[in-house]
């Protein structure tokens, strides 16, 4: 259940440390302790440059591609570090190409694709959407209506997609679209790549109750792409994003515990500086937080040894969503509680994400508490809904009977 990381990882290990030592600027103390908005945003792309300049971006890429060649365990080691250092492993749209098409290509993609597109996304030249979810097709994934119809060399692409995190920073798509209207509608489907930048192309900002608008709904109006702009077969893309959710929900299994658990000390040092750490009700939810938190970290390491030994993931990665977002309700809950009426009024800059914890060496701030309860409310939503990710234990792992379905 414990990872042996090995001399080789010990060695690349002291190779990041000695990268950060050298990279961060004097007395760092966290990506969440720089209070204006727009400098935080301005350090996250500079150092997304400085980690590609250096070769931390898609370490276990093959170097053909433009990765650097090394183990998942290497990756793992280097998430590790960067969240101890409080900097991001990864810029605002890359959790779409490096983490989640990247892999995808690895696993589906021509070898035209993979030495196309792969450099691309870590030199930044394209920065990719998720065109998944549709109005009336969100945890039932499979019903989306948005079609795509071949035209000579190209697809012309009609429907909507909503809640397409970062469309407006991105110049590339990824998305599902039927291809054959008379296929049942796991058969019909396809996965497609597709230029944000044509007049086909609407994107709408959705504001958010944080007041941030990350969300948006992409408007596909005779939008095109060419007829190759394939990954996997045509009519066979389930497959391709049943791989690429896979990727969304378990890889995080290294970070979530590290990042949680420094919220977990955040939310203590909240509650002594308010006085209410010595309140039975308060130190027995923290006490129940901390426990909960151990599990994740160990739930982490069963999924990574897991994943260093077979090199995939299964459904494990679904008992690790359901945990971490349900957990994250509780944390941030108490945390309002403790603040009581000051969490009425938002004090000091809000999280840089739409989702998990506040950004490492983040204040006690009554905003930075808001906009994570807020990211907190929504995780047992996105990426999969918590009634999803039951039925996908249920039915794979149990081996339950499946949950009828609509006619």
């Amino acid at each position: 259940m414990n990872p042996q990381h090995g001399e080789a990882a010990a060695a690349f290990r002291c190779r990041v440390r000695a990268f950060l030592d050298r990279e961060l600027p004097r007395g760092w103390s966290g990506i969440g302790a720089i209070a204006d908005r727009c400098e935080a945003d301005a350090f996250v792309d500079s150092w997304r440059a400085t980690m590609a300049a250096h070769g931390f971006l898609g370490v276990s890429w093959p170097r053909k591609y433009g990765g650097a060649g090394l183990s998942k365990l290497e990756q793992v080691v280097l998430v590790e570090e960067l969240a101890r250092s409080g900097v991001p492993s990864m810029g605002p749209n890359d959790t779409f190409g490096i983490k989640m098409l990247g892999g995808t290509l690895l696993r589906w993609g021509t070898e035209r694709q993979k030495h196309e597109l792969m450099p691309r996304i870590l030199n930044g030249a394209d920065r990719w959407c998720q065109g998944f979810s549709e109005p009336g097709s969100g945890s039932d994934l499979a019903s989306l209506t948005t079609k795509a119809v071949p035209d000579g060399d190209r697809w012309v692409i009609n429907g909507q997609k909503l809640w397409t995190s970062r469309a407006r920073e991105a110049n590339r798509m990824f998305l599902l679209a039927r291809t054959d209207p008379s296929a049942s509608k796991h058969q019909g489907i396809t996965f497609l790549l597709l230029d944000m930048h044509q007049p086909g192309v609407e994107v709408r900002p959705i504001r958010a109750m944080s007041g941030d608008s990350e969300f948006n709904e992409v408007f596909l109006s005779d939008a095109t792409t060419s007829r190759d702009a394939v990954v996997g077969e045509v009519n066979g893309g389930w497959a391709v994003a049943s791989t690429l959710l896979g990727l969304e929900r378990g890889e995080e299994a290294a970070i979530n515990p590290i990042l949680f658990r420094a919220e977990l000390d955040r939310l203590v040092a909240l509650a002594k500086d308010t006085g209410r750490a010595d309140e039975p009700v308060v130190r027995d939810r923290l006490a129940d937080l901390y426990s909960r938190c151990e599990v994740m970290r160990f739930v982490g390491l069963r999924i990574l040894t897991g994943v260093l030994t077979t090199g995939s993931l299964g459904p494990e990665a679904s008992i690790s969503k359901l945990y971490w977002s349900e957990y994250h309700q509780r944390a941030t809950e108490l945390a309002l509680d403790i603040l009581g009426a000051d969490a009425l009024v938002s004090a000091g800059r809000g999280p840089l994400k739409a989702f998990r914890a506040d950004d490492p060496g983040a204040p006690n701030t009554t905003g930075s508490w808001l906009g994570t309860w807020y990211n907190a409310v929504a995780g047992t939503i996105y990426a999969g809904t918590s009634e999803v990710q039951r039925n996908i234990l249920g039915e794979v792992v149990l081996g339950l009977p499946r949950e009828p379905r609509r006619s």
